[in-house]
Formats: structure tokens, C-alpha cells, sequence
């Protein structure tokens, strides 16, 4: 399971989200504060300045316009007493000065200052207020104290005419030592407020983001095929229900998850279990699966086959290309055929598509069609050769009744000749009819093999005498028997056919003066038989033909000797019948031999008479 970064955690975020939505508004709050209260702070000291500004100005002023009598003080000492008492009933005013309209100091409140009287003032403000007529303050630093001053300058009129102004220098550090203690009143509260509002955050937020963590666990659980765990329900508000369909959600994830997993498996031992090949694509026309049959049909590995184009892996590039073989409605043949075998396969397309018609992709049935070919190809060569075996003693017997029809049953020299013809094709066709019928019973299983025990080396010695005592030409049978007694279990009169048929191929092929030559020996629970001949022997690309039904090596010589080509066919039906095995050996020029191997138990001394 992937681990959140600490920053990137929901719960951090949402926390940080809230801290800074509570720092913005307090600093929204603290600044508006803070300037509202310092603004009406400042207000206030200016207009309690300004008050008395306004009794100091009514007294100065009546002052100047006062007349004197000689025994009276001096205006500067009149001021200078007035002056000295209103710096006395107030701290907050550093120095109250009297101005004539001459710029000239008439009076001070500070002792210190008194030098300065009967001089003129340099102050800006002082000149501007006596020309305009109008009142002006400004805030000072005062550098020798460290102190913020704020200088108000007020003109004395009488009768629209100034008689001079008045000059009041104010402590409004104070203030400003007001505002700082209540900024850091306000910056405590920030602090304890920030605190309890963050621990307050946290739990809120853990509210929140638990059953969004569980969701997220869980769906990380579930993207690793878990579907056990459940989300905790922690109330019935909106994340109560979304943790209720997240876990219906999940019940149905897993009732879906199961099923198709299911199906996968159905599929998948389906297309494992299949004979035939089958192939699937995207819709590029890439391999995307290929179940083991199609692997083993076209003799590759899956490596080789997968994302690589059908049209290459079937071999059908230089005909089709991807369009062509989704409209193709009919299967194609698939010739992979070499010189020493053939290798035929069908394959049938079939398009998968949406519902809109898009294509995504096609379905290829693969079939090995290579047995069926045979079959087909064996059937008709079969067709022909039965034909051509009945049309030849057809044609012969024909020929012999017309001769017979037109007169020359009159002949007593040819019609005895003429009817041994026709009775000798006739038997020869019915040798045929009846060798057809031997092999369709065995094609169908519609026999039984009345089978015993005999010694074979009796049972074989027996026939091979009756052929050397009846035989004609100028052979010599040569027998290489063991003296050891072999009990098999067989169908005597059908092992005699057998034998029979093989021997007799044996002698007619032989030339005079020739050997045929008899084997038996043991290999396992098996007994093997060899019958050999010098003959004119068989080429070696037919060797596994003379078991074919019409087969012969020589067709004339067989003919003419009344075989119907059917006889080592039906011995190797007889001889598989009995469980063992029939297959020939030859060298053109030099001689046949022909193996078969029959089943047998070694008998322990005593168990037979």
C-alpha cells in the first residue's frame, strides 16, 4: 500500500487550510482593530488638545486685546503666567506657545525655553497657519527624547484679523504606548485563540478525513484484490452514507470480481481443454491470447506470437491483410505441408464487436485438417482402386462372353479356355468382395477373436511346413526358431490368414534358387516375427505404403498372380486386433522382411501340460 506524504495527507491539508482561514481573518480583524483604535485614539488626544487649546486661546486673546494701565504686568508676563498654569493642569502638553502675526515668540510655558522669547519663529507650520489663516497639526520625532510629539497650530483671530497664534506641543506617545500594550493584548489573545482553534481544527478534521483515510485504504485494498475489509460508519450525515455505498460498493465489486474470475477460469480451461487452436486479436490485428492448442498447431512458442500481426503468424500476409480476413465469411486452408509430410489447417474468422459495430478485434479457429485430408484422399484412392480392380476382370470376362456369345462356344479348341478365363475372374472378383467385407467388419469392430493358448513355435512350424511341402518354385526356407516353448493367446484361424498371406508375398517374390527365411524372438512381453525373402525388395519412399489397401510393389506380377492387394491390409487389421504391432523393412534390389510382434506371458516350469 502506497504511504502519503506527511504534506500531502487530507487531514494536514484540511488542517492547514483551517489555520490559515483563522490567521487571515485575525489578521483582517487585528489590522481593522488596530487601525479603528488607533485612529480614535489619536482623535481623542487631538480634540482633548484642541479644547484646550480653545480656553487657552479665549484667555491669550483677551489678553492682547486687553489695555493696560501702567501698574499692570507686561503682556509677556500676563501670557507667560497663563501659559504656566495650563501646562500645569495637564502632563500630556510639553510646551504651549504665543506667536504675534510677526512670527515673533511672546511667550513660553517652558522655563527652559524662556530665551527664546522676543525671538523669531523658524517653524513652517507657525508661518503657513498666520498666512492661511487656518489650524494645522503634524506628529514630530523628537530626537533628544526618543518621543513622538504632535504640534498643533491654531490662529487667534479678532474680527477676521489674526492677532497672532498659538503654538501647543503635545506628548501623544502616550497614546501610541496605549496602542502598543492593546496590539500585544490582542497578539496574546491571537496566540491562545490560534491554539485552541488549531487543536479544535484537528479534531474537526479528523472527523472529516477518518472515513475518508478508511475509504482510501480500503480502495487500495480492494486494487490489491482484498475485499474483505469493510469502512467504519461513523454517523448518518453525507460521509455516513458515502461509507455505506462505498461498502455496497464493495460487496458488489467483490460479487462482480468473483464472477468474472469465474468465468476467466471457465474460459481459460476451456480454451486449454479445446482441440481445436484459438486465437484472439485486438482491434490492430495483434495477437493478444492464444490457448496451448493453436501454440502446439503452428509449432511456435507464445513469445514468438503475441502482439505480433495474425496475417504473419498464420502466414497469410502476401494474400490478406487485416480488413480482408474480417470480411472473409468462408474458413482458409493453411498449408504448412513439407516434402516428407503433410500439415494442413482450417481456420474460421469470426469478428467481435460493440454494440455500436466497432471492432475490436477477431476470433480464429484453428483445425487440423491434415487426418480428415488423408481420409479423403485414401477414400478416393480407395474409389479408384476398386474401380480399376473390378473393371479389369470385368473387362476380360466381357470380352470372353462376347467372343463366347458370337460363336465361339462352338469351338471346342478356345470355349474350354474361354470359360476357365471367366471362371478364374470370377473367383478373382469374389476373392476381392469377400477380402472388402474382412476389412469393413474390422473398419466397424463387427468381429470377435475366438482366441486360445498355443505354443507358437508349434503353432508357426505347422504352417511354414505345409507351405514348403505344397510349394512349387525352387526356394529354400530357412528357420531360425528358439527351442524355448512361447504361449500366446490368439485367434488361430485369423493368425493363420496372417501368416498365410505374408508367406505367400514371400514366395512370390522370391527367385528361384532363393531364401525365405523364418524368425521368432522375445523382446519383453512381447515375441517378434520376422518372415524375409530375397525379392525384388521395395523402394524406400513405399515401404510404409505396402500396408495400404490396393497397395502392390509390383502391380503386373500381382496381378496376373490373382492378388487383390488387400492381404497385408487386412493382416495388419488382425495383428493390431491382437494387441501387437506389423511393419515392414526392405532394400530395392536385395529382399523384404516383415516384423510383427504379439503379446505373450512367460509360464513358469509346470504350469502347463
Amino acid at each position: 500500500m502506497q504511504k502519503v506524504g506527511f504534506f500531502k495527507s487530507i487531514h494536514v491539508k484540511f488542517v492547514l487550510i483551517f489555520i490559515m482561514l483563522i490567521i487571515v481573518a485575525v489578521q483582517i480583524i487585528g489590522i481593522y482593530f488596530a487601525s479603528k483604535l488607533e485612529q480614535t485614539l489619536k482623535t481623542n488626544f487631538t480634540n482633548s488638545v484642541i479644547d484646550r487649546m480653545n480656553l487657552v486661546e479665549f484667555s491669550v486673546r483677551e489678553e492682547l486685546l486687553k489695555e493696560r494701565s501702567p501698574e499692570d504686568p507686561t503682556p509677556e508676563q500676563s501670557l507667560r503666567s497663563i501659559l504656566s498654569g495650563f501646562k500645569s493642569d495637564n502632563n500630556d502638553i510639553n510646551e504651549i506657545r504665543v506667536i504675534n502675526p510677526k512670527y515673533r515668540i511672546l511667550a513660553t510655558s517652558v522655563l527652559e525655553n524662556q530665551s527664546l522669547v522676543g525671538q523669531r519663529s523658524m517653524d513652517d507650520i507657525v508661518r503657513r497657519s498666520i498666512s492661511s489663516e487656518s489650524s494645522y497639526d503634524m506628529i514630530n520625532y523628537d530626537p533628544s527624547t526618543g518621543k513622538r510629539v504632535m504640534v498643533q497650530v491654531h490662529p487667534i483671530m479678532n474680527n477676521s484679523e489674526v492677532i497672532g497664534t498659538l503654538y501647543v506641543a503635545a506628548n501623544i506617545e502616550t497614546v501610541y504606548k496605549q496602542i502598543d500594550e492593546i496590539n500585544k493584548i490582542l497578539a496574546a489573545g491571537v496566540l491562545f485563540s490560534l491554539s485552541i482553534t488549531i487543536i479544535i481544527g484537528i479534531f474537526i478534521a479528523q472527523t472529516f478525513t477518518r472515513p475518508i483515510s478508511d475509504m482510501r485504504r480500503q480502495a487500495q485494498a480492494m486494487a490489491q484484490g482484498n475485499f474483505s475489509r469493510k469502512v467504519h460508519v461513523y454517523g448518518n450525515d453525507e460521509m455516513g452514507q458515502l461509507a455505506i455505498a462505498f461498502n455496497h460498493l464493495t460487496n458488489q465489486l467483490q460479487e462482480s470480481q468473483s464472477t468474472t474470475e469465474g468465468e476467466r477460469r471457465k474460459l481459460a480451461s476451456v480454451l486449454e481443454n479445446m482441440t481445436d487452436g484459438v486465437i484472439s486479436t485486438d482491434r490492430k490485428g495483434r495477437v493478444s491470447l492464444i490457448n496451448d492448442s493453436a501454440l502446439g498447431m503452428l509449432r511456435v512458442t507464445r513469445d514468438l506470437v503475441l502482439n505480433r500481426p495474425i496475417t504473419s503468424i498464420l502466414g497469410l500476409e502476401q494474400e490478406y491483410t487485416f480488413e480482408d480476413l474480417i470480411q472473409v465469411k468462408d474458413s482458409i486452408a493453411l498449408d504448412f505441408s513439407t516434402e516428407d509430410e503433410p500439415y494442413i489447417l482450417r481456420a474460421t474468422f469470426s469478428v467481435t464487436q460493440r454494440e455500436t459495430g466497432f471492432v475490436n478485434g477477431l476470433i480464429v479457429v484453428l483445425h487440423d485438417n491434415t487426418e480428415q485430408e488423408k481420409i479423403d484422399m485414401e477414400r478416393r484412392e480407395f474409389v479408384s482402386n476398386v474401380s480399376h480392380e473390378l473393371r479389369t476382370p470385368l473387362t476380360t470376362m466381357r470380352s470372353y462372353l462376347d467372343a463366347l456369345a458370337e460363336g465361339a462356344w462352338k469351338n471346342e479348341d478356345i470355349a474350354p479356355s474361354f470359360l476357365n478365363v471367366t471362371q478364374n475372374e470370377t473367383e478373382r472378383m469374389i476373392r476381392l468382395v469377400n477380402d472388402l467385407l474382412k476389412l469393413s467388419r474390422m473398419d466397424s469392430k463387427e468381429y470377435e477373436l475366438n482366441t486360445e493358448w498355443v505354443e507358437f513355435n508349434h503353432f508357426f512350424n505347422s504352417i511354414i511346413e505345409r507351405f514348403e511341402f505344397s510349394k512349387s518354385q525352387n526356394v529354400h526356407f530357412r528357420r531360425l526358431l528358439p527351442q524355448s516353448d512361447l504361449f500366446v493367446e490368439i485367434d488361430t484361424d485369423k493368425m493363420t490368414q496372417v501368416i498365410d498371406n505374408i508367406i505367400s508375398n514371400a514366395l512370390k517374390y522370391s527367385p528361384d534358387g532363393g531364401d525365405v527365411r523364418f524368425g521368432v524372438t522375445t523382446s519383453g512381453s512381447f515375441i517378434k516375427v520376422m518372415i524375409s525373402d530375397d525379392g525384388l525388395g521395395i523402394p524406400k519412399a513405399n515401404v510404409n505404403r505396402i500396408f495400404d489397401r490396393f497397395y502392390r510393389a509390383d502391380r503386373a506380377r500381382s496381378r496376373a498372380m490373382g492378388g487383390t492387394g488387400l492381404g497385408l491390409a487386412i493382416a495388419k487389421e488382425m495383428i493390431l486386433a491382437h494387441g501387437g504391432d506389423i511393419w515392414a523393412e526392405s532394400e530395392e534390389g536385395k529382399g523384404t522382411t516383415i516384423f510383427f510382434t504379439l503379446p505373450y506371458e512367460q509360464q513358469e516350469d509346470g504350469e502347463w501340460d
